[in-house]
């Protein structure tokens, strides 16, 4: 399975645990400088697959590549293409920083200068320079995660295999993250990333999958995935804020045909709406003659964490 333009090829690929069916016939194919972000709820078979992918897991069956290097065949090939980053991952609190940093720099056979060069570099990188010499006991969650991405990076590897990797980020550590795949992509590494949380990966993924119960739904652009995986029913909701709650108004609402269900939180409202813009102005226009105590009236339009809410609904 050689092809030079994808950095990460999988082909019909599955992942029993006895009688439990994992990842079941999992199809993907990612390009050379593309950023990945697999989205699905927790046990959706997302570490599983990460799992395969960095050779610590045989599948059932199935073909996977990495920039053109088959995993199954040539794995000790393959490691030198990628930096895998588990979730949780372990750091010896017994260590500072660059201690940990020198321990796996020697294990991907750098030495002498090339050595210090790169982990100052990778340091810099994910901007935790002045805590080279820190017990890694002492770092947050956040600030760990930082140095076990830095290790991640020490022998430029390719491919990129980041499985929750935001997980207990601070907003700033987030924003690094974001920067750092970003620029990395420039450079043509490819990065497969996941999440249960779609926050975490938006605003750099070029693409999105939605993974659940062990298979690969959809993948596109989020908009794409609305418009393939979104309920129609579903597609606009009004939200409309009161001063105070108002049974007349929920009475008056019920009563348009527009709508089909109206949900009352007390002083919030929400309904599904089918009707188009001019007919929503009418609506607006309505209850401001009638005195309706609205504070405010707003169209939530659907997202991708509606349908990833719904999918861990229909889960339990």
């Amino acid at each position: 399975m050689q092809n030079a333009t994808a950095s990460i090829e999988i082909r019909d690929m599955r992942v029993d645990y006895e009688d439990f069916t994992a990842v079941k016939g999992l199809t993907l194919r990612i390009p050379k400088g593309k950023v990945f972000g697999l989205v699905g709820p927790n046990g959706a078979g997302k570490t599983s697959t990460f799992s395969v992918l960095a050779t610590l897991l045989e599948p059932t069956y199935g073909e996977i590549s990495l920039c053109g290097v088959d995993i199954r065949e040539s794995p000790a090939e393959a490691r030198k293409l990628f930096g895998y980053m588990p979730d949780m991952a372990p750091v010896p609190t017994d260590l500072k920083v660059g201690e940990f940093l020198e321990l796996y720099a020697a294990a991907y056979g750098l030495e002498g200068a090339e050595k210090r060069e790169r982990i100052a570099e990778c340091l810099q990188l994910v901007e935790m320079s002045s805590k080279r010499d820190v017990f890694c006991r002492t770092l947050s969650r956040g600030m760990t995660q930082r140095v076990v991405l830095a290790k991640t990076l020490l022998h430029r590897p390719n491919v990129l295999l980041l499985d929750e990797p935001a997980s207990g980020m601070d907003p700033p550590s987030r924003v690094a993250l974001r920067k750092i795949i970003q620029h990395l992509a420039q450079e043509g590494v490819t990065t497969l990333i996941s999440s249960h949380i779609l926050s975490e990966l938006s605003g750099f993924c070029t693409t999105i999958g939605i993974f659940n119960q062990g298979e690969l739904l959809d993948s596109g652009s989020p908009s794409e995935i609305i418009e393939r995986m979104g309920n129609p029913e579903e597609s606009r909701m009004l939200k409309i804020s009161l001063l105070e709650p108002c049974p007349p108004l929920i009475e008056f609402l019920e009563r348009d045909p527009e709508i089909n269900q109206v949900d009352d939180a007390g002083k919030v409202l929400t309904c599904h709406y089918a009707g188009n813009p001019e007919q929503q102005v009418k609506l607006l226009a309505q209850m401001a003659a009638r005195g309706f105590p609205v504070r405010s009236f707003e169209e939530h339009a659907q997202s991708i964490e509606d349908i990833i809410m719904k999918l861990h609904q229909e889960k339990n």
